[in-house]
This record gives structure tokens, sequence and C-alpha cells, in this order.
């Protein structure tokens, strides 16, 4: 992925911290905390065991079925269909995406997904209904040079 993504200052910023059982992390806009997030735990990328790598990716809307309106994360390398929606539990609810929570109960574990989702979406709603790019940069907590 390319540097100039460092250019935008309205880009989401997931900060991630790894543990043992899940990822959790804090979704930030500029200066604003957003919400708490899970996801699956790092696996070398593998597909629906794995978190997604770190990097700056694009997102975009999508519908379907069975989420609603949700998110695409585009551009993830060897990964398809990663995407935003609420869940509460990663290692049964998710496989390889990103849910964002309101209160985190454990590891990769949290609670009031919908409206800690609800929220993001009005924000990244507004961007994208403004045609501006959404960009989500993800790191670890150890690495806040980005």
């Amino acid at each position: 992925m390319t540097n100039n993504y460092k250019k935008i200052k309205d880009r989401f910023s997931l900060k991630r911290k790894y543990l043992p059982d899940g990822t959790n992390g804090q979704l930030w806009l500029q200066q604003q905390l957003i919400c708490i997030k899970i996801e699956l735990l790092w696996k070398e990328n593998k597909l629906r065991k794995s978190c997604i790598p770190e990097g700056c990716y694009t997102i975009k809307k999508r519908s379907s079925q069975k989420f609603g309106e949700h998110f695409l994360i585009t551009n993830v390398p060897n990964r398809s269909m990663i995407l935003i929606y609420p869940a509460n539990h990663a290692k049964t609810e998710l496989q390889g995406c990103i849910a964002p929570v309101t209160k985190l109960t454990g590891e990769g574990r949290g609670e009031l997904s919908r409206k800690a989702f609800t929220n993001f979406k009005t924000l990244v709603n507004d961007k994208l209904d403004r045609d501006q790019k959404v960009i989500l940069m993800i790191k670890s907590k150890q690495h806040d040079n980005y």
C-alpha cells in the first residue's frame, strides 16, 4: 500500500492490541474515539481464521440479505469479502471481518455491537454520501508512526 494515505486527515484509524484469544482495538476518526472493535486473532492472514494484515484500505458500502447494510474493506492482500458488521463474539461470528462494539467483555468479545455499528455507519455514510473516499488505516498500538 502507498503512503499517500498519510495525507488524508479524515481517515479512520484502527489501533489493535493482539491477544491470545482475539484482537481488540479502538477505532478513531482524527482525535475522536468512535468505538471499540473486535476481530479474530492474528494467524498469518489465514483465510477465515485470521484478522487482516495491518495496512491502509478503502471502505465501501455493501448490502446483503444476511447482514443488511454494512461495509466492505477493499484491497486486502490474498483476501476477499472482508466486512464490517455487528457481532459480539469474534470466534463464533467473524471469519476475518471486523465488528464494532460498545464495550469489551473479553478477548475478541464485546457487547452492544449494533449500537456501535450504527454510530460508525452514520459517520461513514456521511462521507460516502458526499463522494469522499473513506480510508481505514490498521496498525498495532505499538506502531503509532504511520
